[in-house]
């Protein structure tokens, strides 16, 4: 469990450094000076509104003129400027509902914690790191000891919908809910950030009730059906990697999740777009088609059911190959770092911390934040007391 747990937060926030490197499959490596400015499978106008090119070659003489090396650590300074802490922000807000449930005897649901959480993540991105000694004399209540670590203090080019909901929350009006949403957004900002969801059991939670919940998370910002139902489906899928019940493969867990939304939300008139999608993704990741031709069938992952069947897919189809699968989801010309991320969700769950290649892991932002993160919601989920609950969650 816990390769799986270190994997998943890993492999998702390593995921934009993908899509900021262009990396690229060999063969469309080897043709990109033939197609122009198609990177990472987008096009024209589009590319290079959201994607960023590093050029290695000058553009007549195709000489290399900057080296490699200097090349990677530009886009890995790009990276830790733009790769987001919301999800990590979710796991904070999750122990820390955790712990006073098994420690602090105070019972405070994930959403009513998480969402306090959101609150500090926002202060991270309104705030310079030398600026953190006001925090403590703000008159807000603050949970998160994320708070503490300096490079978090960077504007990592929040989603608006995120930011409209987080201050309309800190100006009074009540969290956004399944059954009172703030808006009628249904991107995938919701979607992307809820996996550490599926990575802690909660005393008298089981499955259904935690994709209820992580429903409820991404409803925090995310307030159309198709902005949350996706974040129950992938709180299923990983929790049912992460503690399985019985041997499943990744196919039947998908369909398990499909199935079990379909039950949840069988009112919402917006169900069969979602479980449509999902079923087009897992028999799209069985034929001989191009994976770009592919993932267009499914849409481009600006919005949540989209975002995750994209997902979806490039996990189902390259399901023991980690690298591949990632590749694949940032190569698309619609939200790629998303729908990478939330591949690399299921796919660092599915292969464990050593079925990711280091080259991903070597130079990633923050990465002992995040091992101390994966530890501590590893030993949490399995009802280890050693963690340093008071100092860290209560």
């Amino acid at each position: 469990m816990k390769t799986r747990i270190f994997a998943l937060l890993l492999a998702g926030a390593m995921t934009l450094a993908l899509v900021s490197c262009g990396d690229q499959s060999p063969s469309s490596a080897q043709n990109s000076a033939a197609e122009g400015m198609k990177i990472l499978g987008q096009e024209s106008e589009k590319g290079e509104k959201y994607t960023l090119y590093l050029g290695l070659n000058d553009k007549d003489t195709f000489e290399q003129k900057i080296s490699t090396e200097d090349a990677i650590e530009k886009a890995n300074k790009i990276c830790a400027a733009h790769s987001g802490g919301y999800t990590l922000f979710t796991a904070n807000g999750l122990l820390v509902s955790a712990a006073r449930a098994t420690v602090g005897g105070v019972a405070e649901t994930p959403y009513e914690t998480v969402a306090l959480a959101y609150q500090d993540w926002l202060c991270t991105q309104e705030m310079r790191e030398t600026d953190r000694d006001r925090l403590s004399s703000d008159g807000r209540r603050h949970l998160c000891w994320l708070l503490d670590v300096p490079q978090l203090y960077s504007r990592r080019a929040p989603g608006n919908t995120c930011l409209s909901a987080l201050y309309q929350q800190r100006e009074g009006a009540a969290p956004g809910s399944t059954a009172h949403p703030l808006n009628t957004s249904k991107g995938c900002g919701g979607v992307m950030r809820v996996a550490p969801m599926g990575l802690l059991r909660f005393p008298g939670m089981d499955i259904r009730a935690a994709d209820r919940e992580g429903a409820e998370l991404a409803a925090l910002t995310h307030g159309h059906s198709l902005g949350y139902m996706p974040a129950a489906v992938l709180t299923h899928i990983i929790r049912r990697i992460v503690f399985p019940e019985r041997a499943l493969m990744l196919r039947e867990i998908v369909r398990e999740a499909r199935d079990t939304a379909a039950e949840l939300f069988a009112a919402d008139p917006y169900i069969g777009r979602l479980t449509a999608l999902l079923d087009l993704a897992v028999d799209l990741s069985g034929n001989g088609a191009d994976d770009l031709e592919n993932i267009h069938a499914l849409g481009e992952g600006w919005v949540g059911e989209e975002a995750l069947a994209i997902a979806v897919y490039c996990a189902l189809r390259y399901q023991n190959d980690f690298s591949a699968g990632v590749i694949a989801a940032v190569n698309h010309r619609g939200d790629s770092d998303s729908t990478g991320a939330i591949a690399g969700n299921i796919l660092g769950a599915w292969v464990g911390f050593d079925g990711i290649d280091v080259r991903w892991t070597d130079e990633l932002e923050l990465y002992d934040v995040i091992l101390e993160i994966a530890d501590d919601l590893c030993r949490a989920g399995g009802g280890d007391g050693s963690i340093d609950w008071k100092r860290k969650y209560l």
